[in-house]
């Protein structure tokens, strides 16, 4: 959109009222940043300015500039960032990967195709058509590009990553960029489970050779002239399938396996097939969708240390493979939309799932990370207390308590019962009611009650008590010693957010309270969901992380959760959230 010289009709700077409704929007589109994110990208008292230009092509675009630089620009009455903004927040929208030559050709005004994408052992982010999406190069997850997905990422697989993946609308050295200070990109390392630097991996040297074999796999359209060295690199082949170093395709074979990488990754992919039916697809799941049991699924049943990469294997397709498993009449696939395929029954009494031997789980598929140390997860054993307040000091005191002390619900119905027998104040004639003295009356009675209410039954009189003290918890995870801490364990809160081009994203918050690191629960869901994810602060929350999933992935923190940190259910909130079967995520 800015591969050339734009045309401006206006230049004004933005009044108060403007930019608190900037805010407001930049917050609809953009959930994920924090009040103070978004003051700081849309400022209050610097100054910013709205300049409306003419692109090209005859597009009227409005561009906000704030500090000399472009922050944002507004199409058709959609908001998009900047690389200038995507360098400040690099995790603000899924980021596709590339190789550093096929920049000059986006800057140029090509789209991005589908095989010039690089694809990350965790492969691509999830996202829906008409999402957008940041462009980085191998090496720096700094953006240099913005686009909009041509095809939802379970397409993209489908089609075995060919034709156009997205349409390009700015990237860095174009004319929007060069209307800023011209700066260049911040170097941000890459994601630990991004592809490896080639550069840093076998020197500068062999990354250029490597580099120049691997650009065969690139698609570019745009330009109609290229030079020929470009045009020998629009292949068909991504780069994971070109590479057979497999210790960057992410497939770390079996060193002890004899068979070829395909025939190893053949077998993987059978068992993790089989794996799935056998332990994880229920009747009640079908019809189910054929990229939800790959994606849900049976990457879940990888083995430890294993990457199931179906590009690698003799099917190079997943539609291909399953119509080997429907051959063999394990399952019926049928298109039940168009272009989407299905699995509508399965055969559980078939010999391959029957003789299937489920694998022992690995030891460290539930581990979280601490340090340089793995050591198994283990949910916390949660107690309710209660905490005496002052104004039921004088009930407790009898019984050696002050202000302050915590108790848990036996010991409170203990000292109540002792404190009635005591005072005689079981009632002689029904030993089911209990008096109420000076001290109970104002204890647990309400001001309007103080002349009216004589008496309270047993079970009225410990409830009414229960609910007048403060509420407190105790917390013991394995090995350490129990934590007492007033108030109530907030749940685990799963939360869904909407972002750009009405694109969905799951939230997690408050993993802390229940030992369980946010890094390492982003990690796995990563891997889990082959969806990309963040980690930030939480707003509103002292010292606290929240993790982002892009798509609804609700049903995949509900399995972790549940199944396999086995959390109780009512700590956690928002499971009710999880999309329903053969719904679009």
């Amino acid at each position: 959109m800015f591969a050339k010289a734009f045309r401006v009709k206006s230049n004004t700077a933005i009044k108060g009222s403007d930019r608190r409704k900037l805010r407001a929007d930049v917050t609809a589109v953009f959930p994920t940043l924090g009040t103070d994110q978004v003051s700081e990208l849309v400022p209050g008292k610097e100054e910013l300015n709205i300049v409306k230009l003419y692109a090209h092509r005859g597009d009227a675009v409005a561009v906000y500039v704030s500090g000399g630089n472009p922050i944002l620009f507004e199409l058709e009455k959609n908001l998009y960032p900047t690389v200038y903004t995507l360098w400040s927040y690099p995790d603000l929208l899924p980021t596709f990967t590339t190789w550093p030559l096929v920049l000059e050709k986006l800057v140029g005004g090509a789209d991005l195709m589908l095989p010039g994408l690089v694809v990350p052992p965790a492969g691509l982010p999830q996202v829906q058509k008409g999402d957008l999406c940041a462009i980085a190069l191998v090496g720096n997850r700094a953006p240099v590009a913005i686009g909009v997905a041509t095809m939802s990422t379970a397409e993209m697989l489908a089609s075995g990553l060919k034709g156009k993946g997205f349409s390009v609308l700015h990237t860095y050295q174009d004319h929007l960029w060069r209307s800023g200070d011209k700066s260049s990109p911040p170097s941000i390392a890459p994601l630990a489970l991004d592809p490896p630097d080639l550069g840093e991996e076998k020197g500068s040297v062999q990354a250029d050779a490597t580099l120049q074999g691997d650009m065969r796999h690139l698609a570019l359209e745009g330009e109609e002239e290229e030079d020929e060295e470009v045009q020998q690199m629009c292949g068909e082949k991504s780069q994971s399938e070109a590479t057979e170093d497999p210790s960057v395709g992410g497939l770390n074979p079996d060193p002890t396996d004899s068979k070829t990488l395909q025939e190893q990754m053949d077998e993987l992919l059978q068992r993790c097939f089989l794996h799935a039916l056998k332990c994880r697809v229920k009747k009640a799941d079908l019809p189910l969708l054929t990229s939800t049991l790959l994606g849900s699924h049976m990457f879940s049943c990888c083995p430890e240390g294993r990457q199931l990469d179906i590009k690698k294997s003799s099917y190079k397709k997943l539609s291909k493979f399953l119509q080997h498993m429907q051959q063999e009449q394990i399952i019926q696939v049928k298109e039940l939309s168009k272009g989407v395929e299905s699995i509508v029954a399965v055969d559980w009494k078939h010999p391959r799932i029957t003789s299937f031997v489920i694998p022992e789980p690995s030891p460290t598929s539930q581990t979280i990370q601490e340090g340089s140390r793995e050591q198994p997860y283990h949910p916390p054993d949660i107690k309710s207390l209660y905490c005496v307040p002052a104004s039921m000091t004088l009930l407790f005191q009898e019984s050696g308590h002050k202000k302050g002390s915590v108790l848990e619900g036996s010991e409170v119905r203990t000292i109540v019962i002792n404190y009635a027998k005591k005072n005689d104040l079981v009632d002689a004639d029904n030993k089911n009611l209990v008096k109420l003295d000076p001290i109970l009356c104002d204890c647990i009675l309400e001001k309007n009650e103080q002349h009216a209410v004589v008496k309270l039954p047993w079970d009225s009189l410990l409830s009414r008590c229960l609910e007048k003290l403060q509420p407190a918890y105790q917390v013991t995870f394995p090995g350490q010693e129990p934590i007492v801490k007033k108030g109530k364990i907030g749940p685990i809160d799963i939360t869904l957010a909407q972002r750009a081009s009405n694109k969905k994203v799951t939230v997690v918050r408050n993993l802390e309270a229940y030992g369980l690191d946010p890094c390492s629960v982003a990690a796995i869901l990563q891997q889990r969901c082959q969806a990309s994810t963040t980690v930030t602060p939480a707003p509103g929350a002292k010292d606290s992380l929240q993790v982002q999933i892009q798509g609804n992935q609700v049903h995949h923190l509900g399995r972790l959760l549940l199944e396999e940190y086995q959390l109780p259910r009512k700590h956690i909130q928002g499971l009710e959230k999880a999309p329903k079967p053969g719904r679009k995520k």
